[in-house]
Order: C-alpha cells, then sequence, then structure tokens
C-alpha cells in the first residue's frame, strides 16, 4: 500500500476525534457550571435582600401603625406630630392617610423649618397638588421616581388594600437599586382610622449586588479560559494513550509481533495496555509456533522425499543394474513412501485436533480400549522381543470420544514398544486415583534425558533423531497424545522408570453417572 494511502486510512477528521469529542465534553460541563455560578448566587442574594427588606419594611409599618392608632381620630397636626417623633431615616416616602384615602400626612410635601406648617400647599385649577412639591405615590406601580405628580387622595392599589384591613410589602431590584414598599392598615378598636405607606430606596445594596454579579462575570471569563486550555491539554493527554494503542494494534496487525506498549499508571488504559501486551505474547508464541511448525513439517516431508528422488535416480541412471538392487532400492522407496504417509497422516490428525468441534461425549471404559489396542500391538511386541504385561482395575469409565481415547492408547503402548531394548517389557495399568481415572505406560527402553523430557511432547521434537528415524517415528505422536488428553480434560506426563526405561502417566476425569431422582454421588 503507498504510503500516502496508509496515512490516509489511518487519519481521522479532528471533529471526529476522540480529542474534540472529550474537549467539547468538559466544556459543556463547565459552560453549565458557569452558568449556575453567574445565576445562582445572584438569585439567592436577591431573595436574601429581599426577605430582608420586607421583614424591615413590615416591621417600620408595624410601629408607625402602633403609633398613629393612639390617637382616637387622625388630623394631620396630630400625625405630623406623631411622626416626627418616630425614626424615619432611610425612608425615601412616607404617606398617612384618613379611612377615605384622603392623605394626612406627605413626607415629601412636609415644610423646611422656617416654613408655616398650616400653610397648605397651593393648588392649580383642577384642585391637584403641584407635581414639583410631590413625590409619585405608586398609583400605578408600587415604586415610580419621586418626580411623578402625587394627589390629595392615594388611591394606590396598596393604599386601598391597606384601607380594606390588608397588610402587603413589597420589594423589586431595578435600574441598579432595590426598592421596597410597605402599606399596613391603622386599626383603632377594631375600625380602620387610616392607612400608613412606606417606601425605601436602597442603592447600596444594589450596588452591592451589582458588584457581585460583576465579580462573578470576571471569576467566570477566567474559568473559561483556563477551562478552554486544560479541557484540550487533558483531551489530548488521554487520546495520546488511545492513539498510541491504536498504533500498535496497526503494527501488530502488519505482522510485527514483537512490538510492546509501555504501560503507564494504574488506570483502565494501563490495564488495556497490559492486556495488549500479553496478548501480542500469545500471538508471538503461536507465530513462532506456527513458522517451526510450518519448518518442521517441511524438513520431515523433505527428507523422505530426498530419499525417494535419490534412489529413483540411481535406478534410473544406472546401466545393468542387477535385480537384486533395485528390489532393494524399490523396497526403500517404499519404507521412505510409508514414513511420508505417517507423517501426512499424523499431520491431518493435529490439524483435525486443532479445528475439531467439541467433543461428542459418551461413557467409555478405558479398559475395554485397552483391550482392543493390546491385540493390534502383539505382533509388534513379539517382532521385536517385547513383552506386554497389562494390569487393569475395574471402574475405569471416564466421559470422552472412543477413537480418540483409542489412539492416545494406541499411541503411547506403540512408542513404548518400538524405543525398548530386546527382551523388554512394557507394563500398561489402569487404576483409579482420587476421582480420576489413571492411564500409565512403563516401559525398560533407555529412558529420556531429564533436559528433554519438558520438550518431548512437542511437535516433531525427538530426542534421538537417528534412532527416531530408523523405528519410523514422526516426532508427532506424542503431540497427538497431549492434544487429545487435553481435550479430554485431563493431563499427561512423563517420568524416569526405575531402573531404567521411561513412565507415561495420563489422567482423565472419572464418570459418576446421574442416579435417578437425584444428583451424582
Amino acid at each position: 500500500m503507498p504510503e500516502q494511502a496508509f496515512k490516509k486510512r489511518r487519519s481521522v477528521p479532528f471533529l471526529s476525534s476522540l480529542q474534540f469529542k472529550y474537549a467539547v465534553s468538559y466544556l459543556v460541563i463547565f459552560a453549565v457550571v458557569l452558568l449556575l455560578l453567574n445565576t445562582y448566587p445572584v438569585i439567592a442574594s436577591q431573595d436574601l435582600i429581599f426577605g430582608s427588606k420586607e421583614n424591615s419594611m413590615r416591621s417600620q409599618a408595624a410601629v408607625f401603625s402602633s403609633a398613629l392608632m393612639e390617637l382616637e381620630s387622625l388630623s394631620p397636626e396630630q400625625v405630623e406630630r406623631v411622626m416626627n417623633m418616630l425614626d424615619t431615616t432611610g425612608l425615601s416616602h412616607i404617606l398617612v392617610t384618613d379611612p377615605a384615602g384622603l392623605v394626612l400626612y406627605d413626607s415629601l410635601r412636609q415644610p423646611s423649618p422656617g416654613q408655616d406648617a398650616q400653610a397648605p400647599p397651593e393648588e392649580n385649577e383642577s384642585g391637584d397638588i403641584p407635581v414639583e412639591e410631590t413625590a409619585e405615590m405608586a398609583a400605578v406601580e408600587a415604586a415610580a421616581p419621586a418626580e411623578a405628580p402625587v394627589y390629595r387622595y392615594a388611591l394606590s392599589q396598596e393604599v386601598v388594600l391597606a384601607l380594606r384591613g390588608y397588610d402587603n410589602v413589597y420589594s423589586v431590584f431595578r435600574d441598579g437599586l432595590f426598592a421596597s414598599s410597605a402599606a399596613m392598615p391603622i386599626v383603632y378598636r377594631g375600625m380602620t382610622i387610616g392607612a400608613i405607606y412606606l417606601y425605601e430606596e436602597d442603592a447600596a445594596l444594589g450596588s452591592l449586588l451589582l458588584s457581585l454579579q460583576h465579580n462573578l462575570q470576571i471569576i467566570s471569563l477566567v474559568i473559561a479560559a483556563v477551562t478552554l486550555v486544560m479541557s484540550f491539554f487533558f483531551s489530548r493527554l488521554l487520546t495520546t494513550r488511545v492513539g498510541a494503542l491504536l498504533r500498535a494494534i496497526r503494527i501488530v496487525g502488519e505482522g510485527e509481533y514483537g512490538h510492546r506498549l509501555q504501560p503507564t499508571g494504574r488506570d483502565e488504559m494501563a490495564q488495556l495496555a497490559e492486556e495488549f501486551n500479553q496478548l501480542t505474547d500469545r500471538l508471538q508464541t503461536t507465530e513462532e509456533v506456527r513458522r517451526r511448525f510450518v519448518s518442521d513439517a517441511s524438513h520431515e516431508l523433505k527428507t523422505p522425499l530426498a530419499s525417494i528422488r535419490l534412489l529413483t535416480d540411481s535406478i534410473l541412471q544406472t546401466d545393468g543394474m542387477d535385480r537384486e538392487t533395485v528390489r532393494e532400492f524399490v523396497s526403500d522407496i517404499g519404507r521412505e513412501a510409508e514414513r511420508l504417509t505417517r507423517i501426512t497422516e499424523h499431520l491431518l490428525t493435529l490439524t483435525r485436533l486443532d479445528s475439531l468441534p467439541p467433543l461428542e461425549t459418551e461413557p467409555v471404559d478405558l479398559n475395554d480400549v485397552v483391550d482392543r489396542v493390546l491385540p493390534m500391538l502383539s505382533p509388534l511386541a513379539e517382532a521385536r522381543g517385547v513383552a506386554l504385561e497389562p494390569d487393569l482395575h475395574p471402574g475405569c469409565v471416564i466421559l470422552g470420544a472412543p477413537d480418540e481415547l483409542h489412539q492416545v492408547c494406541f499411541n503411547l503402548i506403540e512408542n513404548a514398544i518400538k524405543y525398548n531394548v530386546p527382551n523388554g517389557q512394557v507394563w500398561v495399568r489402569t487404576y483409579l486415583d482420587d476421582g480420576q481415572v489413571i492411564l500409565e505406560v512403563a516401559d525398560t527402553g533407555l529412558g529420556i534425558p531429564e533436559e528433554d523430557r519438558p520438550k518431548v511432547f512437542n511437535r516433531f521434537y525427538r530426542v534421538d533423531k537417528a534412532r527416531s528415524r530408523a523405528a519410523g517415528g514422526t516426532g508427532l505422536g506424542l503431540s497427538i497424545v497431549r492434544d487429545a488428553v487435553r481435550r479430554h480434560s485431563g493431563w499427561i506426563t512423563v517420568r524416569p522408570n526405575q531402573p531404567q526405561g521411561s513412565v507415561f502417566t495420563a489422567g482423565f476425569p472419572l464418570y459418576q453417572p446421574i442416579q435417578e431422582g437425584g444428583d451424582a454421588p
């Protein structure tokens, strides 16, 4: 594949990359946090100030109402005298009306010191009080600018509700200040004799709230900038490890099984890297076994083919070869062909074992299998002067495939015969041991060196290659035995026999039939 096409296949658009998605996820989370940071504190502060203002205005209105209700009847002079004795500091506007809503006291219309307190303000032709001498009585809204006109009768909603006997308190925040109002009836002996209306504008708290909002905005901008940088940094840090894993997978996919990752940290990515390394270890081992198997198989197949080719060339190129020599050469060709056939059959058997589906098992008495194998190998044992001595104990039943168990017994006993000494012995034992069925094949042969014992079950491994070829061995028989035993959930080992020879021991789980009406014993 060309390098440009190779890179194009492996490039991921930035908007589709994990880095972009992680960064956007971080930004969305922080955007929600910043939104809450800019709204909740401001709203909570407003609610707190509203509650404080309403309680304060209600308390002040109650004080004024209590002071005025001591009067049997309200008159401008009496109301003004009482109001002058009370603390009106901080209030922007105070109104006192009689039961009809007539204004008896207006803090914005009271004369300054030295002015005749009894002189009523001049009226215009319509009878209204002049605009420049009044403040708005909140006829339309609870808190209106002080320049709005106020009339002789206060008929705002707050005052009307107060004259009907209802307390009402309001507080709003607008134009950078808190505007609060309270209206309360003045009751004397159960009768409403007037109403008190208070209005206050607090610019200090409004400025404080605006300052808080401004500081939160600045903090949010700083956090947003830091979040933007950190989100791309952390997303890059995370996706870098993902990218390294992806590159490693591609490298291994191209056949570089020796490539490894360096796990860092203790998180899931580090565990994923360790799992990847273990997987590549298994792949590398499998690939090495495959290559060695192919190499060994090629070598084993090449040897008999080369012998056949050499023998046929000798026959064809030698003129006048006597008949006896030709027969000898042909016999050698036949033996090599038989050896080639055995190697091929064993290779096919190993391939079949590697690709077979799960076993179709049935209860099999291992003694019956041994009893069928021994007569088949008796001629070979007699020809080599080897005595077969079976020792079979009853009850050796396992759950397995009869054909594969036959092959296990046949290969083990055949090897014990082939690699024995003249006038040697082969012992075949079956017995039960701790819930397992044991098959033991011992011989009096030359034995297996200690350093070769762990390798005798490897494919094409032979302790004495010359002697093995002479005996017709292919180096695959024990590999077939091991794979078949493992398919039956068993195990197999080899140990030296005393005084000489080897002992092959295979173990299988004992079959325990399920009794009717209950579980297995």
